[in-house]
């Protein structure tokens, strides 16, 4: 009888759905304020989990040329590190239709909760908490990786090199000074 009832929920679709596994994000995303583009890869044990870094940033370096660095880090050992290439998200693991862990957010020095989902290929919804009661999201969006912009803004073939065009005769100069009165 059980086994009638299983199945008869089963072919009418009104068993409970398993979740479905979580979309891999791999890829480059810039942030929902358009100041970092975040870099996220597989990584851990068998490549479960996912990883990112920092590849780019609006304003990658201080005012007077240096690199900007991690200087609100709590731990003063780590406040010279570069922001290009700082890992935010280290082993996120794979949970239901998401990725959750932690984000470091180098502006403020600070771990939050995080979850990852994709939303559709393009965009990704990034959830974050701080101590489960300050809460907020928003959406990064796919972009080409690094390498790619690089290789898309180089242009596919040279353009030939034109010998330049010869001056003319240089036309005699006229005073342009007012005649003295």
């Amino acid at each position: 009888m059980r086994v009638a009832l299983t199945a008869a929920l089963i072919l009418t679709g009104l068993a409970p759905a398993s979740a479905a596994p979580a979309q891999d994000p791999s890829g480059t995303w810039l942030t929902g304020d358009g100041r970092a583009k975040v870099r996220i890869d597989r990584c851990g044990p068998g490549a479960a989990n996912i990883c990112g870094k920092v590849v780019w940033a609006k304003t990658a370096t201080n005012e007077d040329g240096t690199p900007r660095t991690d200087i609100k880090n709590p731990d003063p050992k780590k406040r010279g590190r570069p922001v290009l290439g700082l890992t935010l998200l280290d082993n996120l693991k794979p949970e239901e239709a998401k990725f959750s862990g932690e984000i470091y957010n180098a502006d403020e020095g600070k771990m939050y909760q995080v979850s990852l989902e994709r939303e559709s290929s393009s965009e990704l919804s990034v959830s974050g908490c701080l101590l489960k009661v300050l809460c907020g999201s928003q959406t990064w969006t796919r972009v080409p990786d690094v390498n790619q912009q690089a290789s898309a803004a180089a242009p596919e073939s040279a353009p030939a090199l034109r010998p330049a065009p010869k001056a003319a005769k240089a036309a005699p100069a006229k005073a342009l000074a007012a005649p003295a009165e």
